[in-house]
Order: structure tokens, then C-alpha cells, then sequence
């Protein structure tokens, strides 16, 4: 499979990360959708793909984060559809994910974006089982809004869950400001984290890490962070910060989830509109 190490992370932490809890008793997100999908993925794997991105062990800590904030952007989802009946939810580099199975997928219009490559594989996994629209195109190609935005412009949810941290600063602040142009009473929202893991020795700390976690070498896992919630604001005209939320708010969430990649209290999610 040709695929970027940050596309790979898509196997690696989401997508067994959901088939491994999904297989608990009292499984934080249920996700039958992924095991399907990793299935098929291991039919297509080299033998060295299959041991760095399959058979490679996760951690407890590892899944326990990933589930929790898969339900959280869930049910970020499922709250814009209830008060927002057949609007559009755009799943920004969604990777391998199955969100739109676990989601109330009958009452919108439902993409997801991500990087040709990454696109193309999934396309051919759930050939047989597609009812939505799949874009393959980078998130800092404004080419998808285009296509998006087609029949209107209104009540659009844009999710990046795990996405936004890889980009450059640069290219994330033209992207809001694109957005607050292109989009008109929607919501974005996105993860997080605190500046101070783009640069220097955090930065390096942070890379180890991960290589270690996930066993791919990723020089430069994290190039955007934020000094403060508030920052996103000064992004674009008409974007409004209305919810913070940090994993350590959530009650099943593992007591070592502290010596995660980043402690808890310095990653979370902002839920924004966008007027």
C-alpha cells in the first residue's frame, strides 16, 4: 500500500484502536465497520506492512484515548444533525474511519477527505458498501469546497478530528480564513494541542514517542498548536469558540492516560461556528 507514515498512522491508532475496543465487554465505541475494514486491509498489505501495522502491540492507554475521542466527535456529530436535519457533514482526513455507521447517517449528507492515495484504498475496501461521497484531496486544497459547497453553503459540519496538529501553522490559518469565507452558519471542530509541542525539545520528546508508540518515523509529528483557545478567533471573520473539551473530562477515561504522547489537560477539542 503506498501511503504516507502520517497516513499510516490512520491503520495504526484509529482503526485498531476501534477493532480492539469494540472487542471488550463494555466497549466504549462499537465499530463492527472497522474490523471489516482491517480485514480487507490485511489482504492487501505487504508482509512487512502486516507486521509494522498489524501485528505491532498497542497499548491500553493507546486505545482507551482514541475511543473516547471517536465517541466524543460521534456525538459532536449526532447533536449538529438533531438540530440541523439533512445537513452536510464533512469528515476532514478521515483516514480509515467508519463514522459515517455510527452516526445518524439518514438525516444528512455525509464526505469524507483525505489524500488521493489514502482515498483510493479505501474505496476499494468498501466498494460494495459505499452510500456516500468519498473526496480525494488535501484539506489545504480548497479544490473540495468547491465540490462540497455545489447546492450551498449553509448548516455544514466540518470534523478534524487528529488532523490539524500535522499541518503547518501557515497553511491551517489560510485554511480558516477560506473557511469563514466559504462557509456560512456551520461549525468546525477540531483537535488541538499547546504550542509548545511544535518546536524545540517538546517537539523532539514528542517524536520519540510516537516512533516508539506507533513504530513509524515521523520527524516532524506536530506543526500546529495554538497558545490559547481564544487564538482561533483571530482566524477568520465570523468564527465563534462555543465548547473546550479535554479528554480528562470524559469518566472513562484510563488513569494513565497522563503518560499518553500528551498529557491530557494539553490536547482537547474546540467546537467553533462559523457565521
Amino acid at each position: 500500500m503506498k501511503l504516507t507514515d502520517v497516513s499510516k498512522t490512520a491503520i495504526t491508532t484509529s482503526l485498531r484502536s476501534h477493532v480492539l475496543e469494540s472487542q471488550k465487554n463494555n466497549p466504549i465505541i462499537n465499530d463492527p465497520m472497522a474490523k471489516f475494514c482491517l480485514d480487507k486491509l490485511v489482504l492487501l498489505a505487504s508482509e512487512d506492512e502486516k507486521v509494522l501495522l498489524f501485528d505491532r502491540k498497542l497499548s491500553s492507554v493507546l486505545t482507551n484515548h482514541i475511543a473516547i475521542r471517536a465517541r466524543k466527535y460521534d456525538a459532536i456529530a449526532n447533536d449538529f444533525i438533531s438540530k440541523n436535519p439533512g445537513c452536510t457533514v464533512i469528515n476532514l482526513g478521515c483516514g480509515f474511519d467508519t463514522r459515517y455507521w455510527r452516526i445518524d447517517n439518514k438525516n444528512c449528507v455525509y464526505f469524507d477527505l483525505d489524500l488521493p492515495e489514502l482515498i483510493e484504498i479505501k474505496k476499494e475496501i468498501l466498494k460494495d458498501h459505499l452510500e456516500y461521497d468519498l473526496i480525494g484531496c488535501s484539506v489545504i486544497d480548497p479544490a473540495w469546497i468547491d465540490r462540497v459547497t455545489s447546492k450551498g453553503s449553509r448548516n455544514f459540519l466540518l470534523l478534524a478530528e487528529g488532523l490539524f496538529m500535522y499541518l503547518p501553522k501557515t497553511d491551517v490559518i489560510n485554511l480558516f480564513k477560506i473557511i469563514s469565507e466559504r462557509f456560512h452558519h456551520s461549525q468546525i471542530a477540531l483537535e488541538v494541542v499547546i504550542e509548545k509541542y511544535t518546536r524545540g525539545i517538546w517537539k523532539q520528546v514528542l517524536a520519540l514517542k510516537m516512533k516508539y508508540e506507533l513504530g513509524l518515523g515521523i520527524d516532524s509529528p506536530f506543526n500546529f498548536g495554538i497558545k490559547n483557545t481564544l487564538e482561533l478567533e483571530t482566524y477568520g471573520k465570523g468564527i465563534k469558540v462555543i465548547d473546550e473539551w479535554v479528554y480528562s473530562e470524559d469518566p472513562d477515561i484510563s488513569p494513565r492516560i497522563m503518560k499518553y504522547l500528551i498529557p491530557a489537560r494539553d490536547q482537547w477539542t474546540i467546537t467553533a461556528t462559523i457565521n
